[in-house]
């Protein structure tokens, strides 16, 4: 008997969110180690892309995680990459030709506009005004290379 399921890997975007909580926490504690934050992008972009509810859910609840790890405002990363996803990404597409240029852009679209992002949601809600370091740099070139081989 032949059962007819919808979504039959699911077992695979949970073993990629696990992975991933696992790989936050060790990034709190190790600086080296990217945040993996633009790979998360683009698994929320394909998610939304395919209209992948289970995936989405599952790429939320590791911004939640990442949110917590970095003592970012509840939502704040979900909301940041609805926006860019919505309005900034696609004039990036629109501009440019080459896929190497699409994915500098966006690894640095999201650790830098994230930090101006944050900075305008501390300056409304009165929080601390989060810092920039130079690490920021090494993970852009970082998730570059990953964004490139993907």
């Amino acid at each position: 008997m032949q059962r007819s399921i919808s979504n039959q890997n699911s077992l695979t975007p949970l073993l990629y969110a696990a992975l991933f909580i696992i790989y936050t926490a060790l990034s709190g504690i190790y600086v080296f180690l990217p945040p993996l934050f633009a790979l998360i992008y683009l698994f929320f972009a394909k998610a939304i892309k395919r209209e992948d509810v289970f995936s989405l859910f599952l790429v939320a609840i590791c911004l939640l995680f990442f949110e917590a790890q970095n003592s970012y405002m509840l939502f704040s990363t979900i909301i940041y990459f609805a926006f860019i996803h919505r309005y900034i990404v696609p004039k990036i597409k629109q501009n440019f030709n080459c896929n190497v240029c699409v994915n500098f852009s966006i690894s640095l679209l999201v650790y830098v506009g994230f930090f101006l992002f944050y900075s305008l949601l501390s300056n409304i809600f009165l929080l601390p005004m989060p810092s920039l370091s130079y690490y920021v740099l090494y993970y852009v070139a970082v998730e570059f290379l990953i964004l490139s081989l993907l």
